[in-house]
Parts: C-alpha cells; structure tokens; sequence
C-alpha cells in the first residue's frame, strides 16, 4: 500500500505540473502520465515489462503533444496520422535532450532493487504461512502426547516434562523447521543490505518524487530548441496536417486524492525509507527465530525449571539421564525419543526458494 500510494504521489506531482504550467495541453498529457505510472506499478509488482521501454513511450507519445501546443502551435490540432508521425521519429529527432536518458537510468536503477524488495517480502510471508502449517508426523504426534498428558494418567497433573526431555521431543518434531534456519539468517541479513541500496538518491522515493522536475526539464528544452527541431520535424514529416482543435483544459482533480496522500507529504519524502527501516530492525529480532524454536518453547513454556522433580516420558525424576541430541534433521539419528525421517518437501522447496532469493 505504501509503494501504490507513492505512485499515486508521484503521478499527481507529474500531472499537477501540467496543470500548472502547461494548461493548454494537460488534458492531453496527464493520460500519457497516467499510462506512465500505470507501467511503474505493474513492473514494482511483478509483471514482465521494460523500464526502458514504457519511459521510451512515455517520452515518444509526450511529443506529439508537445509539438501541437509548443513547438509549433497553430489554431488547429495536428491530424492523427501526423502525431503517429512525431511518435515513431521522437527517437531520431531527439526533442528532450538526453533527458529520456537519464530518466530510464533512474528508473532502473531504483525500480529494480524495490520490485526485489517486494518479491522478498511476499516470499517471507510464504516460509512463514508454510511453516505454520506443517503437519507433524505419527511418531512426533506419539512423543508429545506422551510428554504432555500420560503423567495425567498417574494422576501427576502439575508436573512438567524434564528440560533435555523434552528438548528431545521438541527439536525432534522441529527438526524440518530448524532446517530452514540458516537460510532464514542468510535471508533477513540480505534484505537489510537491500534495504540500504534503496536509501538516498537511487532510492525510488527520491527518483519518483523527482520525475516531474525531469518532466520539466525536457519540455524547457524543447521549447527554447524550437526553430530547430520545427525545421528536422518539416524533413522527416512534411509541414504540419492539421484537424480542428479540441476543447483544451485541465482533466486531472487535484484535490481528489489529497486525504490518502497528507502522510506522503512533500515535507517527509522519507516516509518510506522510514517505515521499511523500523521493519527491518523489528525482523531482525526474529533472525535466530527458527534455529531457537524449539528451546524458546521448552525453556518459557513447556519444562520444568531446572532443580525441580519433572517427568521423562515413564516416572517423575530428578534429572533426565539421555542424551539430549542438537537441532536439524542430521542431529536427530541419536534422538532416545522421536524418530526422524528424512526433510519435508515442502521445507525443501521453502530452502530453494530462499536460497534463490538471497541470490537475486
């Protein structure tokens, strides 16, 4: 929602311009921004289009109308056919400068690292949905019954199972979980690097935010190299074909989407780089968060405090005398209490996923 609202920010900004400074043609213009904007969403979530290429029609369909209303006004609109024209010569007669340029540099170079970021987080989400529906297998089923409730049978209802004991339960019915571990702290520490290559002047906020003053300066440029670019447009198109003129006027509402928009003031651009700041450092309590499941829930929850009689799956003891085996799938062929087959599929699909990820 944060990434869509600065999109609509950054296209209000873009069409306010128009309606600013350029009345004459901002009905025209502002459909083109929108077409723009359009683009940028669909590429920040995920669907397969080119930054060079929809800043390149951007610029390409902006001519046309910038020639109608700037470079070359007449009492009447250019006919469609002569747009067209314009459109596909934008290209060789180089009206903006290098402007188009710089925009697809800046476009790529903050759009991709988000649209990375978004990816990411909707993958986070998916491990964590994934883990927090794996069924627990017979014997695990077996092994926590046994922990829990037999003592109820002999009538031991305030006992708690030893601390190794049911440490042995625990990572043994976690083990697939705890698998997932190091890839997890691989994932959180490469999110927090990507997290600070979208900060400053790459940062989409900043490049969004801005796009209109580049907007700006590519129709300055056009205007003081009218004559010029009059005369290329005469030798690649012919003399202008015109058709009569449509009512002009500015479209766009610009108090519209006011309300949504006041906590992406132009006052705290940093909004974003805030909000995904304070994310980071609240994930970052949670690195060690499936490596240290299994002990968070034995030692704040499920055992008894060291010292104290406790159960060990037959008695109530003073101390549990097995082996208490480590976390992951490996560890686990010397578990007393769980048996463990090999990882889940669908842990090892969650592992590839991540491992990907970290990659891109």
């Amino acid at each position: 929602e944060t990434f869509e609202m600065l999109i609509r920010l950054a296209e209000n900004y873009t069409s306010t311009l128009f309606c600013n400074v350029y009345r004459n043609m901002a009905a025209e213009a502002t459909v083109h921004v929108q077409e723009l904007f359009t683009d940028v969403g669909l590429f920040l979530f995920g669907t397969d289009v080119s930054t060079e290429e929809f800043v390149n029609r951007f610029f390409d369909t902006l001519f046309p109308v910038v020639y109608n209303h700037v470079i070359n006004p007449g009492p009447t609109d250019i006919s469609l056919e002569y747009a067209e024209c314009l459109r596909v010569a934008r290209g060789d007669i180089r009206p903006f400068g290098n402007i188009p340029k710089k925009a697809i540099g800046q476009m790529g170079r903050s759009l991709v690292p988000s649209r990375t970021f978004l990816q990411a987080l909707n993958l986070g989400i998916e491990v964590i949905n994934t883990t927090d529906h794996l069924h627990f297998s017979r014997d695990c089923s077996r092994a926590l019954l046994r922990m829990q409730y037999c003592p109820h049978c002999q009538g031991l209802t305030l006992s708690k199972p030893c601390m190794g004991y049911c440490l042995n339960i625990i990572r043994g019915c976690l083990a697939d979980v705890a698998e997932v571990d190091l890839h997890w702290r691989g994932y959180i520490q490469s999110l927090e690097e990507l997290s600070g290559a979208l900060s400053g002047a790459h940062g989409i906020e900043h490049v969004l935010l801005n796009f209109h003053s580049l907007v700006h300066d590519a129709l300055v440029q056009a205007r003081i190299n009218g004559p010029e670019l009059s005369e290329q447009v005469n030798k690649l198109c012919g003399p202008p074909v015109r058709k009569p003129k449509q009512s002009p006027g500015c479209s766009f509402d610009q108090n519209k989407d006011n309300q949504g928009l006041k906590m992406f003031s132009r006052d705290s651009e940093q909004t974003l780089a805030n909000r995904r700041k304070e994310f980071i450092s609240h994930l970052r309590l949670y690195r060690a968060f499936y490596g240290a499941l299994a002990d968070q829930l034995c030692g704040n929850e499920l055992a008894a405090a060291d010292g104290l009689p406790c159960w060990n799956g037959e008695d109530v003891v003073r101390s549990y005398t097995h082996r208490v085996v480590g976390s992951g799938i490996k560890a686990q062929s010397a578990n007393p209490e769980v048996k463990v087959k090999g990882t889940d599929p669908v842990i090892s699909q969650m592992i590839d996923k991540l491992k990907h990820v970290i990659q891109v």
